[in-house]
This record gives structure tokens, sequence and C-alpha cells, in this order.
């Protein structure tokens, strides 16, 4: 994983980066048995998305990432809502080897990695993981729906367009959500060894405010390239005007979960 998402970015992202449907819990602690004696790993775990819902429901939840305003923004949202089971780690998919030196094999559940995994080694990372996951546990790569900009609709291709000519740059990136991405992940998942492999989806239509578009905007620009703050309300500006008129902005999110297990015999 690279470290981008520090500074300002990291407050966009505490503040407008989408949440989980409890539908999307649900679906995992049912697929994975899981119960308040499990423990969950939340690699690129950034401000706590993940590993806070799932705190509620197993006996601990250890969230992993490299960016150390992630942490802290993590550990804040923790101290306020009271969850007090969550362990925040500094560290990327390739420290997960020492991660389970200390953990122990077979110790957790599951490992979830939420809309983080294009930025890392997955063939290694699901490799690596394996020998941490107790029979009927596994892996869910989630991708909590399509980035602002390549949605179809109306208000995100204009979206697109303003933030392309500002960029001076064409917008393809999907961010790990594309089909062929899961296609990928899919096959690495069985090359470690997991079985049953398979998608899970939970589909929702939400409404965004200017502000929560333009917040989530600013949570996907790496740091280097956010604008100072002088320079933001400009570039919100830009946007404003280039989109269609009225709010909230609609938007279908499909929730994905690739998901794969381990079974008995991958402990022999």
């Amino acid at each position: 994983m690279t470290v981008g998402f520090s500074g300002a970015v990291a407050e966009y992202y505490a503040e407008f980066r989408r949440g989980y449907p409890p539908q999307v819990f649900d679906a995992l602690a049912d697929a994975f048995g899981l119960s308040q004696a499990d423990v969950v790993l939340d690699v690129g775990c950034g401000t706590g998305q993940l590993a806070l819902p799932f705190a509620s429901r197993v006996r601990a939840v250890i969230g992993v990432d490299p960016e150390p305003d992630m942490l802290r923004l993590a550990r804040y949202a923790a101290e306020a809502q009271g969850v007090r089971n969550v362990t925040w780690v500094l560290g990327a998919d390739a420290d997960l080897p020492a991660l389970g030196g200390l953990l122990g094999e077979r110790s957790s559940a599951l490992m979830v990695v939420g809309q983080a995994l294009h930025w890392m080694r997955h063939d290694e990372l699901f490799r690596a993981a394996a020998p941490l996951l107790r029979t009927g546990g596994g892996i869910a790569v989630i991708s909590n729906g399509t980035p602002l900009w390549l949605q179809d609709n109306p208000w995100s291709r204009a979206l697109r367009g303003c933030l392309e000519d500002w960029m001076g740059t064409p917008l393809t990136a999907t961010c790990g959500t594309s089909s062929r991405d899961r296609l990928r992940y899919a096959e690495a998942l069985r090359s470690a060894g997991f079985d049953g492999v398979r998608e899970m989806v939970v589909e929702y239509r939400g409404e965004l405010s200017f502000d929560e578009l333009f917040g989530g905007v600013c949570s996907a620009i790496s740091a280097d390239r956010l604008p100072g703050p002088d320079e933001r309300d400009a570039l919100a500006e830009r946007i404003r005007q280039a989109l269609p008129t009225g709010e909230p902005f609609t938007e279908t999110v499909r929730v994905t979960m690739l998901v794969g297990q381990v079974q008995a015999d991958a402990e022999a």
C-alpha cells in the first residue's frame, strides 16, 4: 500500500466516505458464522468504516493501515462511539506475516479489505492470510459502490468531465470496483486455497448533498494533489457550476462482497 491519505484528505475521508449498511455486516456474519468469540482483521482500515461496526458483533477487531492520520481519526471515532475492543495497528499488507506471528495460527475468523485492495499485492496478501484464519472463516473483499465520477447518471458524467478538465487527464481507474478486478481477485483467492469463492451483493439508493459529494471527491485525491485551503473553494465552485442544478444527487450504491472460505482440510 502507499501512503497518500494524510492531513486534510484523511479528514475528508473520516467525514464523507460512505459507510456500509447493516445488511453488509449481517451477510458477512452469516457467511462466516461470526460470534462474540471471534477476531476480525481489517486490512487497509482507513478511518474505521468497517472496523467500528464489526466491533459490536465479535470479541475484537484489529484495524491495520499504513497512514497514521487515518488511524488517529479512527481512534477518535472509536472513542466517540464508546468502542473499546478495536486495536489500531500501523502497518501495510506486507506486514501481515509479522502480525500473524503475534496473533498465532487460526487466530482470526475473518479478514476484510474494504475498497483498498487495489493498493495491495493481493495474491501475496491472500496467501499470508490463509494460516491466520479458522475453519469456516475466510476473506471478504468489499467494494463500496462505484467511484462518484464513474457512475452512469448525468451528475456523475458532469463531475467526471469537470475533474478531468481540472486534472488534465482522463479518469478511468475503478479503484478495484470493476467486474474485471473482481474476477482477478476471485482467481487469486482460489489460487491461495480458499473455497466457496462467490460474490454477495447489497444494493441501495442514497442521496448526497453537494457538500457530501465534494467531500467524497476530496477524500479520493492524494494529499500532494489536494488544493490548499485557499484554492479548495474555487474547486468546489467549479464543480458546482458543472453539475446539473438541484440537490440531492441520487446514486445507486452496489456493495459487492467477494468472499472465500477456509475449509477443514486447509488446516492439515
